[in-house]
């Protein structure tokens, strides 16, 4: 990409993260880069803090990928069409999650989880399909659940 091809109204951007929104998935987001806060034609990336005991609703982004930095904390995600794989998520772990693929996490234990969330599709909410059939597949964990996880 030389220097003609950026558009002539383009512009770095600071984001400080200080509001929230409501994801679909069932969790809080710091807002972050969007297409919604700074014009992002291809990514959003957000930060994500999942309380103890904090799980999503099941979902699938339809038509982008997710990749997840995990700064604190260990969580759990089921995953697959009917939710079959697992896979534990830790501090200094990254996830990928390809487009399509039914996911729900969640943090067992009794620390926050802190992860920083990047997408490919800049409008973070758009293709969000929540999977409502999927969530009973998944039972809650049992309170001391993230005691053995850690």
């Amino acid at each position: 990409m030389d220097a003609s091809s950026i558009p002539s109204d383009a512009e770095c951007r600071l984001i400080r993260p200080a509001s929230t929104y409501d994801g679909k998935q069932g969790f809080s987001y710091l807002a972050g880069i969007a297409k919604e806060t700074v014009g992002s034609t291809g990514i959003c990336m957000h930060l994500l803090t999942i309380p103890p005991g904090g799980r999503a609703k099941a979902h699938l982004h339809e038509n982008h990928e997710t990749a997840i930095y995990v700064i604190s904390g260990v969580s759990g995600t089921w995953y697959g069409d009917r939710l079959q794989h697992h896979e534990t998520v830790a501090a200094g772990d990254l996830f990928y999650i390809p487009a399509g693929m039914p996911h729900l996490p969640y943090n067992p234990g009794t620390e926050p989880v802190v992860a920083v969330i990047a997408r490919t599709d800049p409008n973070e909410q758009e293709s969000v399909v929540l999977r409502p059939d999927l969530d009973a597949l998944v039972p809650a964990p049992p309170p001391d659940a993230g005691e053995a996880a850690e």
